[in-house]
């Protein structure tokens, strides 16, 4: 039996307050401050999820990334699989649920960062945002395992559960942040291995 060959459609990178789609410059701006960035990238594009106000940085990179890959699709968006993967975890929201913790003048910890303290909290919103009620998986790694990206959605979209799956690395750590995501399928181009994998994110 042939084995199924699948490609990489559309991929996009966020990082150094530049957005890119499938290699060329969509949105920047002179700004070290992620959480600005994205949201004038929001109000930029007329979005309509109020709730991103209230997401966390990480949340807000998936956000951004999903709808930027996602909307590029014409039909068949709801069968769309997740597997997003970081460094961090939710490390960056963690840190700031901890010091809501010891802080001497609030009597409890605030649900609104703590209700983002696990990393896969941003591919709820995704979900929500997209309708999507495929499956997702979240992976945490000192760095991007292209070889697990690979091999994981290839067996989703082999299952014919999903009709694409949006792979991403979606890491936010105090100034530090790089949001990778591209889209897998039967249709595209660009050949879906680990070695371009790998040479798309550090692109």
């Amino acid at each position: 039996m042939l084995k199924t060959n699948y490609y990489i459609s559309n991929y996009c990178s966020i990082k150094n307050s530049e957005i890119q789609l499938n290699g060329t410059c969509v949105f920047s701006e002179d700004s070290k401050d992620l959480t600005r960035f994205l949201k004038h990238y929001y109000t930029s594009k007329q979005l309509s999820y109020p709730k991103f106000f209230k997401m966390d940085r990480l949340s807000k990179l998936a956000f951004t990334g999903s709808e930027i890959i996602l909307e590029q699709l014409a039909e068949g968006k709801e069968s769309t699989a997740l597997v997003f993967s970081n460094k961090s975890a939710s490390l960056d929201t963690d840190i700031k649920h901890q010091k809501s913790i010891e802080d001497p003048t609030t009597m409890f910890a605030s649900p609104s960062i703590f209700v983002y303290t696990l990393p896969n909290i941003g591919m709820g919103e995704v979900s929500i945002r997209h309708k999507l009620h495929t499956e997702n998986a979240f992976f945490v790694s000192s760095q991007l395992q292209e070889d697990l990206l690979h091999e994981y959605a290839e067996s989703l979209l082999e299952t014919e559960n999903c009709k694409q799956v949006l792979c991403a690395w979606v890491e936010v750590f105090e100034n530090s942040y790089h949001g990778f995501f591209y889209l897998v399928s039967k249709n595209g181009t660009i050949a879906h291995t680990p070695p371009m994998i790998k040479e798309l994110y550090t692109t």
